[in-house]
């Protein structure tokens, strides 16, 4: 029987490259986004490729839209067996000019959706004999922080931090719990970090990206594809002993 794999903002981006790939793997994919006509275009891209696929609108951000996918999820397919905290917003700005809804929102998309899509998640695997994986988006930004990207690596500091206390909480009950950790990736997120630095810094439009990818060991940004890789190892069995590790996936960028 196959396994089913939740992605929650999975119809662009990084996203819709974990829904591609695991979907390639065998898995029957649910997409979760706030987008549900872009998730339906994805939807139908993955059914032309043999995929079982649904979309299913949801607001990360609100605890109830997160128990109503894997509710969905559970309806349609069965189980979720892998549940990807994929969603989240970027912010730059310097930390002095950060305001309270910017503040806000940041927080309830990136912190306060992957606990509740944990807790979602985790409610579902308890029931199932073989637990599950819950896999969460952090950051190299979680582990160093960046400047004007402050409020920012404070949430995904967080992510890693629910990431190590979710696997401690759930390892009795076989719910495996990791993170990635991706760098420099050449998404619509890095076209906004990169139009902010123009205005924050005075660089000239793509210069700012220019010099983080000049930075990069293996001398390329990487790709949707490069993270949907290491998500396709973490939703496998061959990471059943892994939990409680967030891994970065960043050409070298930053080494720890």
């Amino acid at each position: 029987m196959s396994k089913v794999a939740v992605i929650t903002g999975g119809a662009q981006g990084i996203g819709k490259g974990i829904a591609e790939r695991l979907g390639s793997d065998g898995f029957k994919i649910v997409i979760s986004d706030m987008d549900i006509d872009l998730a339906n275009k994805t939807v139908e891209e993955l059914k032309n490729r043999d995929i079982d696929v649904a979309a299913v609108k949801g607001d990360v951000s609100k605890q109830d839209d997160q128990l109503s996918v894997v509710s969905e999820a559970v309806e349609k397919f069965g189980s979720v067996d892998v549940f990807v905290n994929n969603a989240g917003i970027d912010q730059v700005e310097a930390l002095v000019d950060v305001e309270p809804n910017d503040l806000e929102k940041i927080y309830n998309v990136n912190v306060f959706g992957t606990l509740y899509g944990i807790q979602a998640a985790a409610k579902q695997m308890k029931k199932q004999d073989d637990g599950g994986k819950i896999i969460n988006a952090c950051s190299i930004a979680g582990k160093t922080a960046f400047e004007l990207l402050g409020a920012y690596s404070s949430t995904k500091f967080a992510v890693h931090g629910l990431t190590q206390a979710a696997a401690k909480e759930f390892a009795q009950d076989k719910i495996k719990v990791n993170a990635y950790c991706p760098g420099i990736v050449g998404t619509s997120m890095w076209d906004r970090i990169d139009a902010k630095m123009v205005e924050h810094k005075g660089m000239k439009p793509g210069e700012a990206w220019q010099q983080q990818v000049d930075q990069i060991p293996l001398e390329r940004s990487q790709t949707p594809e490069d993270v949907a890789n290491l998500v396709s190892y973490l939703a496998s069995k061959d990471s059943d002993y892994m939990t409680g590790q967030a891994i970065n996936i960043d050409g070298g960028l930053e080494v720890h």
